[in-house]
């Protein structure tokens, strides 16, 4: 499972306009590179959680800014 979710988060923080703010974010706030991808992999199983709770799809919006 970790394995599964560690590609899945490198590939997000390269591709996906919702987690590649979030971990750049993360980098930009002094974490360590691992440390802010484990952030992206539980991240990740959230939004996967509240896909099966609901049972919708996936939608990419971007995420709220603070300046917004």
């Amino acid at each position: 499972m970790r394995r599964a979710l560690y590609m899945a988060a490198l590939s997000s923080v390269r591709c996906n306009p919702v987690l590649k703010p979030f971990y750049l974010r993360l980098r930009g706030a002094g974490k360590p590179a691992k440390v802010a991808l484990v952030a992206v992999m539980r991240k990740l199983l959230l939004i996967l959680n509240a896909i099966l709770k609901t049972n919708t799809a996936w939608r990419a919006l971007p995420c709220p800014t603070a300046n917004s």
